[in-house]
């Protein structure tokens, strides 16, 4: 197994949405789902009115769905650890842990408890703001009310310790034995249609699909699915080293433009960029994008609409926009954020010169030069399908013949063995959507017709073509047949202190062996499957069962996740105390400072907290929205919440223009935006936010003229990510959009 990444990352949901309905008590943190996922908040709701469910909703702003919520506390932006570190000493010191699950399954806990027992209720209310009474009743609530679960999004992840936050979640919810239960869980809401299943095909520069990583036994496994030579692959990049190391992330790409190549984790600047349903305005320090977007040789934008990326840099030529087919004008599966598979059908054929993804990919394969070894999977019928540019007469509207498109998804299911991505099969997935009236809402699971027992979007992990997937992760109560399953036991049967990783006796599925066991060999790089087949037969989970770890030690930068002060903090004290990481001198490529970034003084110039979200009526980037004029009529203009206390010392009134500036890191002068005035006490006298939905504008200057004919949206307005400033996740390098320092003036 060496030079597999781990799997079932931590932006996996372990249960699923219908699940909630399940919960006695349900903690939403540092997201607003009655806005930004207003479907999925049908089931919170449902757990309140029917199973009596107390809801919590934390965050630095009084949302809508706060306004649904038995209890709001408002904490400051990028506090989270030290909350729920408070909330975890109170059910400490109380004894309302769950004794037998911490001691049965999980590792290290002792050593977790003295870690954190500096975070006692004075020192988490003094970081957080969050009053002692307040932390009382929340830990009081989760305890009394099980199986209760914890729910986020962006505003756990979007922090410069964003891996150590979305840790201590989950450290909540093994402390109070919620994992592996109907109701409990941590469940994370993904923010766009499918981004669970990027992120398992592979998404990120530092894994192949399923998680594999980019080492050696990586590649040589997907060589093997691709049915290509391991040194044809080699001999596609610089050297070996190069090939197994993580590339750029999007959050920082702009940087391989414009440090010096010196400064790089490679021997040169890049030189290009692809956008693949991906918008600029999305991206933080949206100014230096802006910088890189003026200085590479190459943009490609690919999108059924006009994008952000196309009319933010100022130059004349080096663009390329080549318009995307929607999800309705093409077939195939998607993955969304609970793990469920669907099969999608083509609604009607692509419109003008749109083609769908898979067609341009195709395209570029051949004109990069491994057209051939690209398709080697795919068996349609490849006639009347070519990658050279189409005549006239076809305009466009031939498209890959279905099977091909399914045969994706069946390389999927012959390469991604280590999440188990084996037996949702596109014959499965369409019988389900035959079959759909059959599925219960509540569990998600069939009963009767043929895919009866089966869970809706055969969720992985699904070991086999009979395995009715796992809706629920490390559940113990039902075999491994049914999806039951232990923690992962990837890391070998002891940790590096000598202590055991494998489960107590007793800790495991039902119908299979009582006692921890480690992974299956070779289970990830079978291609045979027998190694799987050989677990399952046995009543074994091919990934064993393992312990949960309090303590990761393979997690440099915090074996234990600890409360670091945002780099733009309003707490000049609290950085003495809980100073950010050391700066590293190379992450992804690029050097990635924290230290040297963090001043301490900043606040005194810029004394406000900007925070950012979204709203209902947009999604992301929002190029399709604001081209719709039902959402803009809802939404029509970019705009700032602020406190009236803020608004009165500002001499501005509701509906003025202000100009909100954030310290700009690598230049002298601020970035700033000018935006309309909203006052509300939503936000507290500290904060203020903005809706991170809008383009087309660039400190206070319009970039209407620059749409192609025809193709501006109705509503154009500053970008949010313009004046969000320097801070990245240790671990994954995710921007941090929550918690920067801003001030405002009169425009």
């Amino acid at each position: 197994m060496a030079g597999l990444a781990n799997v079932f990352g931590y932006g996996a949901m372990t249960n699923h949405q219908n699940d909630i309905r399940n919960s006695r008590s349900i903690m939403i943190i540092g997201m607003n789902p009655a806005e930004n996922h207003p479907i999925s908040m049908q089931h919170i709701l449902t757990a309140k009115e029917v199973n009596r469910a107390l809801i919590i909703s934390v965050d630095p702003r009084f949302t809508k769905t706060s306004a649904f919520a038995n209890k709001y506390v408002r904490i400051r932006s990028g506090t989270d650890v030290a909350f729920v570190y408070g909330l975890i000493n109170i059910i400490l010191a109380n004894g309302w842990e769950d004794k037998k699950f911490i001691a049965e399954r999980t590792y290290d806990f002792e050593t977790f408890r003295n870690e954190i027992a500096k975070y006692d209720p004075d020192t988490a209310s003094d970081i957080t703001g969050a009053s002692k009474e307040d932390l009382l009743w929340v830990a009081r609530t989760l305890a009394e009310n099980r199986p209760g679960t914890v729910i986020w999004a962006m505003g756990g992840t979007q922090h410069n310790h964003g891996t150590g936050v979305v840790r201590t979640y989950c450290h909540l919810q093994m402390v109070l034995g919620n994992m592996g239960v109907p109701g409990g869980g941590t469940d994370v809401f993904r923010g766009h249609d499918g981004i669970q299943g990027v992120t398992d095909v592979g998404g990120g520069p530092e894994t192949l699909p399923g998680y594999y990583g980019v080492g050696e036994t990586a590649w040589k496994h997907w060589a093997k699915v691709w049915d290509v030579p391991y040194e044809w692959l080699l001999a596609r990049f610089k050297s070996k080293a190069m090939m197994e190391k993580p590339g750029f992330t999007v959050a920082r790409w702009y940087e391989g433009v414009l440090l010096d190549a010196k400064e790089l984790g490679q021997e040169a600047n890049l030189k290009a960029v692809f956008f693949m349903g991906h918008s600029t305005n999305s991206m933080q320090q949206m100014d230096r994008v802006k910088k890189a977007l003026e200085k590479v040789e190459l943009i490609v934008d690919i999108d059924p609409f006009v994008t952000n990326t196309a009319v933010l840099p100022d130059r004349k030529d080096g663009i390329y926009l080549l318009p995307a087919a929607t999800n309705y004008e093409a077939a195939g599966s998607a993955t969304n954020t609970n793990r469920d598979l669907q099969w999608r059908q083509k609604i009607v054929d692509p419109v003008y010169e749109s083609r769908p993804d898979l067609t341009i990919m195709v395209d570029l394969a051949e004109r990069l030069g491994f057209k051939k070894q690209f398709i080697h999977n795919m068996k349609g019928d490849w006639k009347g399908v070519p990658a050279t540019p189409m005549s006239e007469k076809d305009k466009y509207v031939k498209a890959l013949p279905e099977q091909t498109i399914e045969d994706v998804l069946r390389e999927i299911n012959m390469g991604c063995l280590s999440i188990g991505y084996v037996g949702q099969t596109p014959e499965r997935l369409k019988r389900q959507q035959e079959w759909g009236h059959v599925f219960d809402i509540k569990t998600k699971k069939a009963v009767g017709g043929p895919v009866d027992g089966e869970q809706w979007g055969l969720p992985w992990p699904c070991w086999t073509d009979k395995h009715p997937g796992s809706a629920i992760l490390y559940r113990t109560d039902i075999p491994v047949a049914q999806g039951g399953a232990g923690f992962r036991a990837v890391w070998g049967p002891t940790a590096p202190d000598g202590k055991t990783m494998l489960s107590a006796d007793g800790s495991a599925p039902k119908d299979g062996p009582t006692k921890g066991y480690p992974a299956q060999k070779d289970y990830a790089v079978d291609l045979t499957g027998e190694s799987i087949k050989l677990a399952l037969a046995e009543g074994r989970n091919p990934y064993g069962n393992g312990r949960a770890r309090f303590n990761s030690w393979n997690i440099a930068a915090d074996p234990f996740p600890i409360h670091r002060e945002p780099i733009h903090s309003p707490r000049p004290d609290l950085i003495v105390k809980w100073p950010t990481y050391d700066d590293v001198k190379e992450h992804y490529r690029v050097p990635q400072p924290y230290k040297s970034m963090q001043k301490p003084e900043w606040v005194k110039s810029f004394p406000l907290i900007l925070t950012t979200g979204r709203v209902v009526e947009m999604e992301g980037g929002s190029a399709p929205q604001r081209t719709s004029s039902w959402l803009v009529e809802l939404n029509p203009e970019m705009y700032i919440e602020m406190h009236p206390k803020v608004a009165a010392d500002h001499n501005l009134r509701h509906g003025e223009m202000c100009w909100v500036e954030t310290p700009e890191d690598m230049d002298a002068k601020p970035s700033r935006i000018k935006v309309k005035v909203k006052i509300t006490k939503r936000v507290g006298p500290d904060t203020v936010f903005l809706p991170f939905h809008w383009g087309g504008v660039f400190e206070g200057n319009s970039l209407a003229h620059k749409f192609p004919e025809g193709t501006a949206p109705f509503s154009i307005g500053e970008s949010a990510n313009t004046v969000t400033t320097y801070g990245y996740d240790r671990v994954t390098q995710m921007q941090e959009t929550k918690t920067s320092l801003c001030r405002v003036k009169k425009a």
